[in-house]
């Protein structure tokens, strides 16, 4: 090993000492999180799946639970056992959760033949389950855990909630790429998103880390593609329809359609001339 090696070495190993505080396993979390999901939702090619497999499912989820929340023992509020106990207790809730969200995106999209297609195969509804997940967690005040199942899910789908946010069910996320929920936005009920939506804050300030800085989203509300809606005072008021590319940063009323007022001109090719001809 060269001299220059070996110092900066010296230095990564001074500089990493000062953060080695108790993590979960990034592989452990993941696992955790399929297990469950092929719990909740055990889709086979026979339509008879069987209860005792599932009860295994769910006590083999519950010590891979224990195990992550024993690794970070010390920063917990309550025992690994308690936690676990409290996160199942709640479960059979998320799960009626769940199962309306995939009922609003068959009465949604035209383009989903069954429940089952929903489960598998729609990223909107595997980012909400990871979700409704670790929010049993966040509010359980668990520390690192909540946020790396939703940084999987984000992987995975390009959907970014954070654990914190507060979403009420139905809620229906269509396409999902480069949607962004912040940690104190709030949605109620029956509320659409389409893809590239941002519910985020004005301002990202560390002293802001107590309030609320992110937008609340009232019952009914539709969000259409890229649009930005900013601010922890800013109200989406119920049965808006907010149109696409729009950039929000006060409060609507309800019943409002919000959209861009611009003009897209459609000319015959054969008369337009074009000042220039260029390439990008």
């Amino acid at each position: 090993m060269s001299d220059d090696h070996r110092a900066f070495a010296s230095r990564l190993s001074k500089f990493n000492s000062g953060y080695c505080a108790d993590v979960p396993s990034m592989v452990l979390s993941q696992q955790f999180i399929e297990n469950l999901i092929h719990a909740l939702f055990p889709i086979r090619k026979s339509c008879a799946v069987d209860e005792g497999e599932i009860a295994i499912e769910l006590d083999r989820s519950a010590v891979k639970l224990r195990e992550l929340l024993y690794s970070i023992r010390k920063t917990l509020d309550r025992t690994p056992e308690e936690i676990t106990d409290v996160f199942f207790s709640r479960l059979p809730e998320a799960f009626e959760e769940l199962t309306a969200d995939a009922v609003a995106v068959s009465r949604f999209d035209p383009a989903a033949s069954c429940i089952e297609e929903i489960i598998l195969c729609y990223p909107g509804f595997y980012a909400i389950s990871v979700y409704r997940m670790a929010h049993i967690l966040y509010e359980l005040k668990v520390p690192v855990l909540p946020r790396i199942m939703a940084e999987f899910a984000h992987e995975k789908t390009g959907i970014d909630i954070h654990p914190g946010a507060r979403i009420a069910s139905p809620f229906f996320i269509d396409h999902g790429t480069g949607i962004v929920i912040g940690e104190t936005a709030r949605i109620g009920k029956e509320v659409k998103i389409y893809q590239g939506v941002t519910l985020g804050a004005l301002t990202v300030e560390r002293s802001m880390a107590n309030t609320k800085r992110h937008p609340t989203i009232e019952d009914n509300v539709v969000i259409y593609a890229g649009s930005t809606i900013l601010g922890g005072g800013t109200v989406v008021g119920h049965h808006t329809v907010v149109g696409g590319n729009t950039w929000i940063t006060e409060s609507i009323l309800p019943y409002s359609v919000v959209y861009r007022n611009h003009r897209v001109v459609v000319k015959d090719r054969k008369d337009f001339k074009a000042p220039n001809d260029f390439v990008i």
